[in-house]
């Protein structure tokens, strides 16, 4: 992969973002994209509000589940 590397004001802008963004020059010409980098990080804390012991107990759960599409039949329904 081909490196380049930034100047300051370029970094910063670069920086700020959050999703992908696509480079072009001062005519519109699309020159290519830009991924920021995946820091995982950031997402500390965002597990999800029930334990690993719920999660195990509900997956062996002899109750009523619905497919996918039984959910989005329903729902278009609503």
């Amino acid at each position: 992969m081909t490196r380049i590397t930034v100047d300051e004001s370029l970094k910063n802008k670069l920086h700020k973002l959050e999703h992908p963004a696509e480079l072009c020059d001062e005519s519109g010409r699309i020159l290519g994209q830009f991924l920021p980098a995946f820091n995982p990080d950031e997402y500390e804390g965002l597990e999800p509000p029930i334990s690993e012991e719920e999660i195990q107990a509900r997956m062996k759960s002899k109750g009523k589940t619905y497919s996918t599409a039984e959910v989005l039949a329903h729902l278009e329904k609503l």
